[in-house]
């Protein structure tokens, strides 16, 4: 391993030549190589959460293979790929096609579009000095000339197929076609609500690039996410599929834990700050290989010295807090369990099915592990399919900081639900009904913004999101609790004083809808205030030695927007 205490730590940087042109500090993963190109696969999806060295990696591949870096030794001299003899032998003897589409981030199809068809143009570009080549026709000149921002769909869907043709046309060798973050542009697409107009789209692309394309000789995407076989990948057969679960390249992608304590022992850092690195960065496992960082967030402390949520800052978290947000009762309270530091239990999918992800809360759970949010810390097998079951927790306290924060943002509108909290601790009921109802006006439909909204308001999805923005407001003192066991029978919210001295708080929520007897919206808080008494809700708080006159305990009713509380 290379010796890193001297070398300036560059952010951002994720250019392989100008990382080792500048001697930056770099940690080497050339091993990808070698074990990527003995494999033999035509075409590999590799999926890994941002920020964790996919486009340095195809860089590096690129780097390794295409002729344009013919001779530079220079790049891996010193490398681990460089210690075999036969790879010398490969490095810049092939022409090398690499694309990305991160930078496809749009709310509507047609920019979205334009943007993709605009990086193929410019990649076109790259190469227009080949026509000057005798091999070349006129018409060949005029095809290659029309790849434009304005192409239509199928002349896009043929047009990296059609550059393979000229490329291996030119060197008489096939190409090496390196898509990064293909499913950018998807996952907005999924957010701003034109899924099925850029999957047409993608599919038609990835299908004659990577399938009917005689002219190439492998192939890799990159991405968060894999898309459904249905959805992107319908005709790909020769596709080896390589996720968070696999046990290739496991450590091809993020800094093992060795790698991390070498590079702070190189800089000089305290044996003590490592525990903290791991507290706060550690948490990922790909394949069989536990104990995995995250990169961005370490090589960022290593640079600055201090702790903060750098991975989790960087753009990309608004799929997660849709999902999150405009998720039903179930989704929520399991995520309530998280934030407490349990964990849930789940089957998941790696194939990723867009369209479920309203319906099917494993979706939903695949999707966050996928993404880095999750991680798997056991898995059992139960009747009756025998299917594996997996234990979720959330991955690390960087990310646990980051949802804290997106919480906070959902209430962020105006003063009203901070205020509302301190008057619910005072046993202030009148103010707490004229803040909540200012909270739920301003933010139900906020909450009931999925893609099939409801006729009727859901207000299970508020208060839902309500008791997560009760949960980060008060986690430094109480202990939040919704739909558990307690005396009995259940209760919806229970807030429970981490220091006995402290108020304890027991909300019950009713929907108003003019049965069993309940005539008016004051009925039904009367109801929701009785069945906390009749159920015995403060057993458990009585039991720990709360007084009953420090328990508050209130009764909410809902009707569509409107919120009435009783004491």
């Amino acid at each position: 391993m290379e010796i890193f205490m001297k070398k300036v730590i560059a952010i951002g940087v994720q250019d392989f030549a100008q990382m080792r042109e500048n001697n930056y500090f770099y940690i080497d993963k050339t091993g990808f190589i070698r074990e990527w190109w003995d494999s033999g696969d035509v075409v590999t999806l590799l999926t890994r959460p941002r920020r964790f060295g996919k486009t340095l990696n195809l860089s590096m591949l690129e780097c390794f293979f295409s002729d344009k870096y013919a001779g530079r030794e220079d790049l891996f001299g010193g490398l681990e790929i460089w210690q075999d003899e036969r790879f010398r032998k490969l490095q810049g003897s092939r022409p090398v096609i690499f694309l990305s589409f991160a930078g496809a981030k749009h709310a509507d199809y047609e920019n979205t579009r334009a943007t993709l068809n605009t990086f193929i143009a410019n990649l076109y570009k790259r190469y227009e000095w080949i026509l000057e080549d005798e091999r070349f026709t006129d018409a060949d000149r005029k095809a290659f000339r029309s790849v434009s921002r304005e192409m239509d769909d199928s002349a896009a869907a043929l047009s990296l197929n059609m550059l393979c043709e000229w490329l291996y046309r030119y060197y008489g060798k096939k190409c090496i076609v390196l898509l990064d973050e293909y499913d950018t542009p998807m996952q907005e697409a999924y957010i701003h609500g034109f899924w099925d107009e850029l999957a047409a789209y993608i599919r038609a692309l990835l299908n004659n690039t990577f399938k009917t394309n005689p002219y190439m000789e492998r192939g890799i995407l990159t991405g968060i996410t894999r898309v459904s076989r249905e959805s992107v990948f319908s005709d790909l057969n020769n596709l080896n599929v390589v996720t968070t679960t696999s046990c290739e390249y496991a450590t091809a992608f993020g800094f093992t834990e060795a790698e991390v304590f070498a590079a702070m022992d190189a800089r000089g850092l305290p044996e003590t700050e490592k525990e903290k690195v791991k507290f706060w960065y550690d948490g990922f496992t790909f394949g069989g290989v536990p104990d995995i960082y995250n990169p961005w967030s370490v090589t960022l402390f290593l640079d600055k010295g201090i702790f903060d949520t750098y991975w989790a800052n960087t753009s990309g978290n608004a799929l997660a807090g849709k999902l999150v947000r405009e998720g039903n009762r179930g989704i929520k309270t399991e995520f309530e369990r998280l934030l407490n530091g349990e964990y849930i239990e789940t089957k998941l999918d790696e194939q990723i099915v867009f369209d479920q992800l309203q319906s099917n809360m494993n979706a939903v759970w695949s999707l966050l592990l996928a993404s880095g949010y999750l991680k798997v810390t056991g898995m059992t097998r139960k009747a009756p399919d025998d299917l594996p079951v997996y234990r979720l927790e959330i991955t690390n306290h960087e990310v646990k900081l980051m949802f804290f924060r997106m919480i906070e943002g959902w209430f962020a509108q105006g003063p009203e639900f901070n205020e509302f909290v301190s008057a619910m601790f005072r046993g202030d009921v009148q103010s707490m009904n004229h803040y909540m109802n200012r909270v739920a006006l301003n933010t139900f439909s906020y909450f009931d913004a999925g893609s099939r909204p409801s006729a009727r308001k859901e207000p299970e999805r508020f208060y839902h999101g309500f008791v997560l923005g009760l949960l980060v407001d008060s986690a430094e003192n109480y202990l939040v609790r919704s739909n558990r066991e307690s005396g009995f029978g259940r209760y919806d919210v229970v807030m429970e004083p981490k220091n006995t001295g402290d108020p304890a708080v027991i909300m019950e929520f009713k929907v108003f809808d003019g049965e069993g007897g309940e005539k008016t919206l004051e009925d039904t808080a009367d109801s929701a205030l009785r069945q906390i008494g009749e159920r015995k809700y403060a057993a458990d708080l009585l039991a720990r030695g709360i007084p009953k006159e420090r328990i508050w305990q209130y009764g909410f009713a809902f009707e569509g927007e409107k919120c009435l509380i009783r004491r």
